[in-house]
């Protein structure tokens, strides 16, 4: 008879993941940093195709409502996305996992299990450094790739590394 009395492995004593909202908005400094970063975008798209416009007088016929176009969609753009990301946009970590919901126009729900985790960055753009925002992008051996929380607290997002990191060193497996 074979036996069947063996210690359950710390990964089998815990609870399970499971799929659900992550708690924590994002900071509502991020609407600022998308807003500019569209703006940035849109002026430097909508001028480009304005002086090709004024330069090139035989692309008029087809370059005009081209142009039009652009300039109505950063409009729109400008005036919808940074406000209804952050709407959408939250994220959560625990010594399970991480959870992350974003996306604007389609959203993407991802859990990645502490487990498998390989590595933590903190990343900081000129605006997010200016804003004092920063982004953790949380990297698995996992073709869909990073996990990547933006517009959190600088300070936030660095402590959160820094949690991370002491959570992924005392967890066992290797992380593929």
């Amino acid at each position: 008879m074979p036996d069947t009395s063996y210690a359950a492995s710390p990964e089998q004593t815990r609870e399970p993941l499971v799929l659900r909202p992550p708690k924590h908005r994002i900071e509502r400094r991020a609407i600022l940093m998308w807003t500019l970063n569209a703006l940035i975008w849109g002026i430097l798209v909508v001028s480009g195709l304005g002086i090709a416009y004024a330069l090139l007088p035989d692309t008029r016929p087809w370059l005009g409502p081209v142009l039009v176009i652009f300039a109505v969609i950063y409009a729109v753009n400008i005036a919808v996305m940074p406000t209804w990301r952050y709407l959408v946009h939250r994220w959560e970590i625990t010594d399970q996992a991480v959870y992350a919901l974003n996306g604007w126009i389609t959203r993407e729900w991802r859990i990645t299990p502490i487990s498998r985790i390989q590595s933590i960055d903190t990343r900081r753009g000129p605006l997010q450094t200016m804003l004092g925002l920063a982004t953790l992008k949380v990297t698995t051996a996992s073709r869909e790739g990073a996990i990547s929380i933006a517009g959190l607290n600088a300070a936030v997002a660095e402590e959160h590394s820094h949690r991370l990191t002491e959570i992924t060193q005392a967890t066992p497996g290797d992380a593929t």
